[in-house]
């Protein structure tokens, strides 16, 4: 019973990215593009504050 219920829970989702996906002729996906600090050294938990 929990599989039906997530995935129609999920339907207009897939339903929008399906239609997205028809109009552009090209799958959805973010550019992942990182914009944090980068070369930032680590630091252990005891440590942070």
């Amino acid at each position: 019973l929990f599989t039906p219920i997530f995935a129609i829970s999920r339907v207009a989702g897939w339903l929008a990215h399906l239609l997205e996906q028809l109009e552009n002729n090209r799958i959805f996906r973010p550019s992942q593009i990182w914009v944090g600090e980068a070369d930032r050294t680590f630091v252990p938990i005891e440590e942070r504050g």
